[in-house]
């Protein structure tokens, strides 16, 4: 017979799942209660207004998907996108082909505009997409790419679906709680996160938000959305309004407890200060890279400070790496994907794993790995390096 399982005690500064903050894995621990309980319908209400705090929205369907970001993506596609429509999606990593997966597997056609790894978005080449389509649907772009470390212009990206009559569609699974974000400052129609990234709460949940304009496609649809249990509107009535909400799903109770801190927490820091924090430790990290020797691979004018893409030097083992680091730091980092894979570490400080605690543990950890590997590195300058920062 199996024993109760106990898992390690790791610092995860991978590209997901981040360092859970405590307040969070005590809120999991807090009494189940029935998914209609009148406590529960309050939680929800509570839940949908510090999501709009952290979206900066004032969109009425605002809510959690009870499921990962992947589901969050499905919900946006599958309800705004009918059999025949057209969509013009963006690719600059891993996650724009999955945009374009969905817009397929809908029964669409997703018009591909496409940048290098690493690159951010190209507004002239979205421009010229938009003008040869103008029976295009929706815009799809990541604003935050987790597959390189790329933050894209999603302000001007959302200006240029507006001037050209489509909805604008959002990746926002690791910008969200990290990066600025402004959903009806900048105009976006429909937004999906993750819980596991920035906001440091257990993976399994969605964030989404979708504009008025958005809703109002969804519910003059021809046809039914092709997911019973993504349908808006159907999960409406759940996370509606009235106090008499319809049964749709037994919801994760215990988990939206968590996802319920997790936005106190970021509530509570503020969104600016948060985001500051996040560049704050990005900067003491990279200086602390470049002091060792090393550097990242993307641009500092588009570069996420959430999501670092370290370019693995000359002769070095990168899975022996991360796999030494795993073993004899309880540290864990990220490989590249695609065609990044075998070129680059993801490395991740994102919501509570953002801190110094980590950047300093983390370089420290890397540069014994690094000096195991004889790999030519500069040695005791990192910490230094990074300390100057904070100073």
């Amino acid at each position: 017979m199996s024993n109760s399982f106990h898992p390690p005690v790791r610092s995860l500064m991978g590209p997901g799942p981040s360092d859970v903050n405590p307040r969070v894995l005590e809120a999991l621990s807090r009494p189940t209660i029935g998914h209609l309980d009148p406590e529960f319908i309050r939680l929800m209400d509570e839940i949908k207004g510090l999501l709009q705090y952290a979206f900066k929205t004032r969109n009425e369907l605002t809510l959690p998907i009870s499921a990962p970001g992947s589901a969050g993506m499905e919900a946006v596609f599958v309800n705004l996108l009918e059999r025949g429509d057209k969509a013009i999606v963006c690719s600059n990593g891993a996650f724009g082909g999955r945009m374009q997966e969905n817009v397929e597997r809908a029964g669409c056609t997703a018009v591909m505009v496409h940048d290098d790894w690493g690159k951010a978005i190209d507004l002239e080449k979205v421009e010229t997409a938009l003008k040869q389509h103008p029976d295009a649907k929706l815009l799809a772009f990541v604003h935050a790419e987790t597959s390189t470390g790329v933050r894209s212009d999603a302000q001007a990206l959302a200006a240029l679906a507006r001037q050209y009559d489509c909805l604008a569609v959002v990746d926002a699974v690791t910008s969200l709680g990290g990066v600025e974000l402004d959903v009806d400052g900048w105009g976006i129609d429909a937004i999906y996160s993750g819980s596991q990234k920035c906001l440091s709460c257990i993976p399994g949940l969605s964030p989404v938000s979708f504009s008025p304009k958005a809703v109002e496609v969804i519910k003059t649809r021809k046809t039914k959305v092709q997911s019973w249990f993504l349908d808006m509107n159907l999960v409406m009535g759940y996370w509606g309004q009235s106090s008499k909400r319809s049964y749709h799903h037994t919801a994760p109770i215990n988990p939206l407890y968590a996802l319920h801190e997790a936005l106190l927490c970021l509530h509570e820091e503020g969104l600016d200060n948060a985001w500051a924090r996040h560049t704050l430790h990005h900067t003491a990290f990279v200086a602390g890279l470049e002091a060792m020797g090393l550097s990242v691979l993307v641009a500092q004018e588009s570069r996420l400070p959430q999501l670092n893409a370290v370019c693995v030097p000359q002769g070095v083992d990168e899975a022996l790496l991360r796999s030494t680091l795993l073993a004899q730091y309880d540290l864990e980092i990220g490989a590249g994907l695609g065609t990044l894979a075998g070129k680059i570490w993801r490395v991740g400080l994102m919501g509570y794993a953002s801190s110094q605690k980590n950047v300093l543990h983390c370089l420290t950890a890397l540069e014994s790995a690094l000096v195991a590997q004889k790999a030519e590195v500069q040695t005791a300058r990192a910490v230094s390096a990074a300390l100057s920062v904070y100073g």
